[in-house]
């Protein structure tokens, strides 16, 4: 199957490590000219004596490691959280080094270390966040105690104690912001992107489900046209056979009766289950019978794999009701491991029933050669087979969602896929004699 990039994946890219770092970039610059501003307005047009060669040689510093993260934002190496705290880091020393040289935690400009923790919060995870906040705090604290006072700003007697008192405020209110800001932002945010993937979720399985019932309408027409050519068929075939009962043409002719009769089968099936869709009504089976069944139909399309089963011991005890669509999923899932299989030049395919918890689960495991993701098999109408429609694990998964249960696709130990699908034990009215 071949996957192709998603509006999920679009949406994906809208928020998280990757889009804070492109923030982060175009500030930083803005950073860089905001700053050097500020140096000559102070030095230039209010006279205050600041240390410019050491002013100007941090702000140099940020304007390298700017243009140094524009250059990286532009590789295809993917953009890690570790990496984007190592870039707020950077500049959350920088800063610090340019209050040290102006005040310290007097200056007025000593609230942009809340900056950092803000725009953490709208993209990374809450521990995350409070690391970034514990070196703004800390960074403040040092300030605190280190820095160079501007000159002509020094109070003296009962002010310099009013002031160092109002200091210490500031420093009590920023961390409280800080903890306020990390902490309400980050859930905020994370509510926000869980919000959207989900939107998008549903968005691509109104999509899928759309699709579904446009094949299904087709189906319905085309299963109504191929009655007549099927019959057809297998009246010509049948008098073939007579002709040729031995043989390999003989062998041949019995292959492809066998074959045209599981086509009229598929048609009667297809109408059965839109009848027991408008009747709300499924076929009362045990477990054991329909698996047998199921087992029976994979043979037929599938007559050189090896199927392998593995039931509970008091399986034929477990009558089910099987719903509409049910059976019709599992044989798609079982067709599809047994293709996988002998594409790896394997003949095995192996399935188990078990129960767990509330859902009846059913797991499918093929000997092929495995899958590199699999977050999103089953919502789009797409395959790598030549021959393959795309259509069913699409069609497995609308069922198992529409039954309230869920498919999910994963690696095998050992090599190989195992395809789960789960479905509560109350959409199949599961009872034991």
């Amino acid at each position: 199957m071949t996957l192709q990039r998603s509006p999920l994946d679009a949406d994906r890219r809208s928020f998280g490590p990757a889009a804070l770092a492109r923030t982060l970039a175009w500030l930083r610059l803005c950073a860089v000219l905001g700053q050097t501003a500020t140096v000559v307005f102070v030095g230039r047009y209010l006279h205050l004596p600041l240390a410019e060669a050491a002013l100007f040689a941090g702000i140099g510093v940020l304007a390298v490691f700017g243009l140094t993260v524009l250059w990286r934002l532009r590789q295809p190496w993917p953009i890690t959280t570790t990496e984007v705290m190592a870039h707020i880091g950077v500049d959350t020393v920088v800063l610090s080094w340019l209050l040290y040289l102006t005040g310290g935690a007097s200056n007025p400009f000593v609230g942009l270390l809340l900056m950092p923790i803000t725009l953490a919060a709208t993209a990374l995870s809450l521990r995350d966040v409070a690391v970034i906040a514990a070196l703004s705090c800390a960074a403040y604290l040092v300030l605190m105690q280190w820095n160079v006072p501007l000159a002509g700003t020094q109070l003296e007697g009962p002010d310099a104690r009013t002031f160092g008192l109002h200091v210490l405020g500031m420093a009590a209110s920023f961390a409280i912001s800080a903890i306020l800001l990390g902490g309400f932002i980050s859930r905020l945010a994370e509510a926000l992107r869980g919000k959207q993937v989900e939107t998008q979720r549903i968005r691509e399985r109104a999509l899928r489900d759309e699709g579904i019932l446009a094949i299904a309408t087709q189906a319905a027409g085309a299963a109504h046209e191929l009655n007549t050519p099927l019959s057809t068929m297998r009246t010509l075939v049948a008098e073939l056979r007579r002709e040729h009962p031995d043989g390999v043409l003989g062998e041949d002719l019995a292959l492809l009766s066998s074959q045209l009769e599981r086509c009229r089968e598929t048609l009667r099936e297809l109408v059965a289950v839109g009848k027991a869709q408008l009747d709300q009504a499924g076929e009362r089976i045990s477990v054991a019978d329909f698996m047998a069944g199921c087992g029976d139909r994979l043979q037929l399309l599938r007559p050189e794999i090896l199927y392998n089963v593995t039931l509970p011991d008091d399986a034929a005890d477990w009558i089910v009701e099987v719903p509409a669509g049910l059976r019709h999923a599992v044989l798609n899932l079982m067709n599809n491991a047994a293709e996988a299989s002998l594409a790896n030049d394997s003949d095995a395919v192996d399935v188990a029933v078990v129960r767990e918890g509330a859902n009846l689960v059913l797991r499918v495991r093929d000997h092929g050669g495995g899958i590199a993701r699999a977050d999103r098999l089953g919502t789009r109408f797409e395959s790598s087979k030549s021959t393959g429609l795309g259509i069913g694990l699409a069609l497995a998964d609308a069922t198992a969602e529409r039954l309230g249960g869920q498919l999910v696709i994963s690696a095998a130990e050992g090599g190989g896929t195992e395809t789960r699908l789960s479905v509560p034990l109350d959409s199949v009215r599961l009872t034991i004699h």
